[in-house]
């Protein structure tokens, strides 16, 4: 990095990076890793962005206002038992995510605070 150029101001970043602003109540990171993606974890990704747009949840660029930010991510050493899911800040690890599990997560889970314990494999804290 170039030492004679100062860093941006926080309030500067959060022009340019709105979700720094926000206050998100959930992450939903869904794996996407070859083992995982193998076994279908971009349907379980998509699944979950098209109910959130549609509930009006999904926190991106068409939906500033949205609770809910939902991302991909690398191996999170459930290989074995992909598609993996977690939500955050909850600690909840979530295994064999289907599309068809997605619409109870939302529900149950997400909207209600309460865990599909079917699919909870590990809890974090």
């Amino acid at each position: 990095m170039d030492e004679s150029k100062p860093l941006p101001t926080p309030e500067e970043d959060a022009a340019l990076t709105p979700i720094m602003g926000h206050a998100l109540q959930r992450q939903v990171l869904v794996c996407t890793s070859k083992s995982c993606t193998a076994n279908g974890s971009e349907a379980v990704l998509e699944a979950f962005k098209a109910q959130l747009i549609a509930e009006n949840l999904l926190f991106y660029k068409g939906n500033r206002s949205g609770d809910i930010q939902c991302i991909t991510c690398g191996s999170v050493g459930f290989c074995a038992i992909g598609p993996a899911v977690l939500v955050y800040p909850d600690g909840i690890w979530y295994a064999h995510v289907t599309p068809e599990d997605v619409p109870e997560i939302i529900e149950s889970h997400l909207k209600g605070g309460v865990p599909v314990e079917r699919l909870v494999r590990k809890r974090l804290g």
